[in-house]
């Protein structure tokens, strides 16, 4: 079963340091004083981002159940089978193949991103670091160590601290992990209904993984989160969102890495 999966544009996951006398000299918009909110509205400001990440994504989940729940339902009454409630909808294995599917192949994308920006470098992109010297990323933590303000993984030192050093990539490796695991899991409830139907056996978790049809649900979407990360590598390094995190300044030229 192919489901349709639209990429998203990964966030930036690299903070680059300037290099040579002028990027050290603060700019007007590093001497700007902080407008003084206070609050929930200081709240929603500092966390913007993520809230309407967050809520964009609750929109479009429940979007993905409606019309899901809908269109199962025809296929049961197609094959002259009893529709489900939207509550057995929700535990049925069409639902978290669906769903976990594009969210394995996100953090895949993800924690591949992380991992490749570390040792990589696109010249001329605000995605990566710069062709030459060491960054603010590539600190020694170790100096940190005296730092009261500095995460008690980092004060604390020892595998606390190289646990917290690469806790990014590991995080999003997890997060991988669980989602093909229920990838497998509802994938293997649907496709031993399927099997039912034709008067085949049905499938455990790992059979349905060593299948071509599990294996086909995620490559057709890795295939596709490696290729918007491939354009918006590079397509930044010459195209211009003004404002935007991910982008260089409108003026910049080519070459310049920020």
């Amino acid at each position: 079963m192919s489901h349709t999966h639209t990429p998203t544009i990964a966030a930036k996951t690299t903070a680059l340091t300037a290099h040579g006398s002028d990027r050290d000299k603060p700019t007007e918009a590093h001497r700007t004083q902080p407008t003084e909110r206070s609050g929930f509205v200081r709240f929603l400001y500092e966390n913007g981002l993520t809230l309407v990440l967050m809520a964009l994504f609750l929109m479009t989940l429940v979007g993905q159940i409606v019309t899901g729940h809908r269109e199962h339902n025809k296929d049961q009454l197609a094959h002259e089978q009893m529709p489900l409630s939207l509550g057995s909808y929700l535990a049925s294995g069409h639902f978290w193949e669906a769903t976990a599917e594009n969210w394995e192949s996100e953090f895949l994308q993800m924690s591949m991103f992380v991992l490749l920006t570390v040792c990589l470098r696109q010249k001329g992109s605000p995605e990566s670091k710069a062709l030459e010297g060491e960054e603010e990323v590539d600190q020694d933590p170790n100096e940190k160590r005296d730092d009261p303000r500095a995460p008690w993984p980092v004060r604390k030192g020892g595998v606390a601290m190289w646990l917290y050093s690469h806790s990014l990539s590991i995080a999003f490796l997890l997060l991988f992990l669980v989602s093909i695991a229920l990838h497998a899991i509802g994938g293997a409830k649907e496709y031993s209904q399927e099997q039912m139907e034709h008067g085949e056996p049905p499938v455990g978790m790992l059979e349905f993984a060593a299948t071509s049809e599990f294996w086909f649900q995620s490559f057709q979407n890795w295939q596709s989160e490696f290729l918007s990360l491939a354009a918006m590598v590079y397509l930044a390094v010459y195209l211009r969102e003004k404002g935007s995190a991910e982008s260089k300044p409108v003026g910049a030229a080519h070459e310049d890495q920020e």
